[in-house]
C-alpha cells in the first residue's frame, strides 16, 4: 500500500477547448482531460510526489481516455471508478477575447456527481500526507458525503487538509448552495488556495486584505495562498503577508489549469517544509516557484498532461532574476 504524498478527491472530466474552425466554418473542439484536483495531482507529479486519486468517470469512451492520462502522468487510479450507467462528465470552455473563460457543463447528471462514501478508500486516505478537495464534489447530495467523510477520515489520521473552492456558479443551484459548502471548506482546511474573484465574491470585500482577514477572524486557517492573475499571488501565514509579482508571459493562449498549477506548486513546498517551517523567505521561494509554473501553463493548451518540469520552472525563475 505504501504512503502518499497526496490524495485528491473530485472531478475528473474532459474540457472541450476551442482549437480553430473547420473547412466548413464550423467550431473545432478538442477533447482535453480536465479536472481541478488531478490536474493539481498532476504537477505534483511531475515534481516527483507519490499522489493518488478518488472519483469516478463515465464507462464510455471518454471514461477510458481520463483513466489513461491519469494513469500516464503517473496518478495511482484505484480508486478511479467507472460508472456503467452515468456518462462521463464534459465541461465546453469557451475562451474570451482577453483570455478569461466561459464554462458549460453536461453534468445532470455526470458520472463525477456519483461517487458515494462507501466507495471511499479509507486506508489510501489514512496513508496520505496531505488530502486535497474543492466544491465541484459537494455540488449534490451523495458526492458531498462521500467529500465530507474522506475530509474526516483523512483529518483524523494527520494528514494536511488543503482545499480549493474552485467556483464554478453554473453548477450551482444557488450560489448561497455554494456559500455553504465553501464555508464547510474554510473550516476543515489547513491549507486554502483562493482567488481574487472568490474572496470578492465570498466576503464581499472589494479589498483582498481585509477579506483575508474576514476569513482568518472567523476560520483559523494556517497558511492562505490567494492568486490573484496578472497581479501575482500572495502567502498569509501567522504575521507574515507575502507578496510576489507574476512571470507575465507573451505566448499566453489560455489559463486552464493555472490556478491549480500554482496551488499544486505550493502543495510542494508544504510537503518540503512541513506546515509549521515557513518564514518570509520559504514563503516568496514557494510563490516565485508556483508563479512561474502557473504562467508556462498558460501557454499551453489543457493542463493534466502538460504540467512543466522542475527544470522548465527553474529555466523561468532564472531568465527573470
Amino acid at each position: 500500500m505504501g504512503s502518499y504524498d497526496v490524495t485528491a478527491l473530485g472531478e475528473l472530466l474532459i474540457d472541450f477547448t476551442e482549437n480553430g474552425v473547420s473547412g466548413q466554418g464550423n467550431p473545432l473542439f478538442e477533447a482535453n482531460p480536465g479536472g481541478a484536483p488531478c490536474n493539481v495531482l498532476a504537477m505534483l507529479s511531475k515534481l516527483g510526489h507519490k499522489t493518488s486519486f478518488i472519483g469516478k468517470v463515465g464507462k464510455d469512451f471518454f471514461g477510458e481516455q481520463l483513466k489513461s492520462a491519469v494513469m500516464e502522468v503517473g496518478i495511482h487510479a484505484d480508486s478511479l471508478y467507472m460508472d456503467e450507467e452515468v456518462h462521463t462528465t464534459l465541461a465546453l470552455v469557451h475562451t474570451e477575447p482577453d483570455g478569461d473563460r466561459d464554462f458549460s457543463f453536461y453534468r445532470n447528471p455526470g458520472a463525477d456527481m456519483m461517487l458515494t462514501e462507501s466507495e471511499l478508500p479509507a486506508e489510501q486516505l489514512r496513508a496520505s500526507k496531505i488530502f486535497h478537495f474543492g466544491t465541484l464534489s459537494m455540488t449534490h447530495e451523495g458526492v458531498r458525503a462521500a467529500t465530507r467523510r474522506a475530509v474526516s477520515i483523512a483529518k483524523e489520521a494527520g494528514a494536511v487538509i488543503s482545499f480549493d473552492p474552485n467556483l464554478r456558479p453554473p453548477l450551482w443551484k444557488s450560489l448561497e448552495d455554494a456559500k455553504e459548502q465553501v464555508e464547510y471548506g474554510l473550516a476543515h482546511c489547513d491549507v486554502l488556495k483562493i482567488s481574487d474573484n472568490e474572496i470578492q465574491w465570498f466576503t464581499g470585500e472589494e479589498d483582498f486584505d481585509a477579506g483575508i482577514e474576514k476569513l482568518r477572524s472567523q476560520y483559523q486557517i494556517p497558511l492562505i495562498l490567494l492568486s490573484m492573475g496578472k497581479e501575482g499571488s500572495r502567502a498569509y501565514y501567522k504575521d507574515f503577508r507575502v507578496e510576489v509579482k507574476p512571470f507575465l508571459q507573451e505566448k499566453t493562449i489560455e489559463t486552464t489549469g493555472a490556478g491549480d498549477t500554482f496551488g499544486a506548486c505550493c502543495l510542494h513546498h508544504v510537503l518540503k517544509y512541513g506546515l509549521d517551517g515557513f518564514d518570509a523567505s520559504k514563503l516568496a521561494e514557494m510563490l516565485t516557484f508556483a508563479n512561474a509554473a502557473a504562467s508556462i501553463i498558460t501557454t499551453r493548451k489543457g493542463a493534466l498532461r502538460v504540467m512543466p518540469s522542475l527544470e522548465e520552472i527553474e529555466e523561468m525563475i532564472k531568465s527573470i532574476e
